[in-house]
């Protein structure tokens, strides 16, 4: 690693670890991404795992056949 230019014994970072939207005002930094509303679910009725943002558990084929548990 180099060696700071003023004396200070801290490492000098890597360029390509530095981050790049440092010199920005907040206001035009790139926000986080929001985490997806998705869950991981089972379906009750019939054991199918797959990915849904509604609220109930069941699949769409269970839904409609009438399943109720």
């Amino acid at each position: 690693m180099a060696k700071p230019e003023n004396g200070e014994n801290r490492p000098v970072q890597c360029a390509c670890v530095t981050d790049s939207f440092l010199s920005l005002p907040p206001e035009l930094r790139p926000r986080p991404r929001k985490k997806s509303s998705l869950r991981k679910v089972t379906c009750p009725g019939c054991g199918l795992v797959y990915w849904t943002n509604r609220e109930t558990d069941l699949c769409m084929e269970c839904e409609r056949k009438g399943w109720a548990g």
